[in-house]
């Protein structure tokens, strides 16, 4: 099974956001697919109740209170892990993955957190031992700004690939409301968001993105 992780200590950072998109795009592409949802808030499992019955279906998994008991066969797990994890617990969430997406938001303050808990990512015995591949993608970035600039500057400091911005866009909310993603809302009002999606998608279809 393809194991998938979005993981950042700060809240607020979009971790819910890619990984249902994550998982609806792997969903209408014909795979059977798992949403686990380890946040005791539930969000990604509260997305999931909104999707109509005529999509592609996603198990939903209540990891937070259930852990992966019972856990059936599938061909993807996205799992949406809760923020201000640190220590061991993060360590026991990095055994369960084989790809990482870390999301970064462009502000100093996000930015200063994301680098300390980089640090602590990558001294995590799966991340040293290279049993967990990580990347970065920068999250509700508006260009043509100081902080734009700032935080590609910034991301390209921290020897994680990082792979594309997504812009802050209505699409996002939208598919949310109705529990979609955003391969799965009409091709011209989605354009740019699928092309600033191509190199997540890439890398994750890619063997750069496993051990």
């Amino acid at each position: 099974m393809r194991r998938i992780m979005v993981l950042n200590a700060k809240g607020g950072s979009g971790k819910t956001t890619l990984a249902t998109n994550i998982a609806a795009y792997y969903a209408q592409d014909g795979k059977d697919v798992i949403l686990a949802d380890f946040d005791p808030q539930g969000s990604s499992l509260s997305w999931l109740e909104a999707r109509g019955r005529g999509r592609p279906k996603i198990h939903g998994m209540a990891a937070a209170s259930e852990g992966l008991k019972g856990m059936r066969k599938a061909d993807i797990m996205v799992m949406d892990p809760p923020a201000a994890v640190h220590g061991k617990e993060l360590t026991a969430l990095l055994r369960r993955a084989e790809t990482v997406l870390i999301p970064v938001l462009p502000s100093p303050i996000d930015m200063r957190a994301v680098a300390k808990f980089i640090q602590e990512v990558k001294a995590s015995a799966p991340v040293s031992g290279k049993k967990v591949k990580l990347a970065l993608v920068a999250n509700r970035a508006r260009e043509v700004t100081n902080i734009y600039w700032e935080l590609e500057e910034f991301l390209g400091t921290l020897k994680v690939p990082f792979l594309t911005h997504l812009r802050d866009s209505m699409n996002y909310i939208r598919a949310a409301e109705r529990g979609i993603g955003i391969h799965e809302m009409a091709p011209y009002a989605t354009a740019v968001d699928r092309e600033q999606w191509a190199p997540i998608i890439r890398w994750l279809n890619s063997k750069r993105s496993r051990p």
